[in-house]
């Protein structure tokens, strides 16, 4: 894939993650990670896993207060694992879960970053390699 084609996927799951973002958070890993998707305009709520809590008390906090969310771990091995852990825990409490952008993004940018905080970088990257390319 060209970097122009692959800039515009990548930009297209970004689109569509802001808009499911407007109505459902966005389960990230750490705070560099909330600030990479603020940095790529995302508004809504991004909640980073409370590092200070059992995940499974976390997945109960978030139950407490939302149907949905949108899981968006990192694409690499640790990531992964966290994402599986997150969808059995949030199952147990009847969270529905998205994570489709997670695969989305993971296919189209494991070759440029393994992580979401890695994002910003990935599309200036791109944005930077079509510009010296005209």
């Amino acid at each position: 894939m060209q970097e122009k084609e692959l800039l515009e996927k990548i930009e297209e799951v970004l689109k569509k993650l802001k808009e499911i973002n407007i109505e459902m958070p966005i389960i990230v890993e750490g705070e560099s990670d909330v600030r990479a998707l603020r940095e790529l305009g995302l508004e809504g709520e991004i909640i980073p896993i409370n590092r200070g809590q059992s995940l499974f008390n976390f997945c109960e906090d978030i139950a407490r207060k939302y149907g949905k969310v949108v899981i968006l771990t990192d694409w690499d091995r640790k990531g992964g694992h966290l994402c599986k852990l997150l969808k059995e825990n949030l199952k147990a409490n009847d969270v529905q879960f998205n994570t489709e952008m997670r695969a989305k993004l993971a296919g189209y940018c494991k070759k440029e970053t393994k992580d979401v905080e890695g994002l910003t970088g990935c599309v200036y990257r791109l944005k930077n390699g079509i510009k010296n390319a005209n």
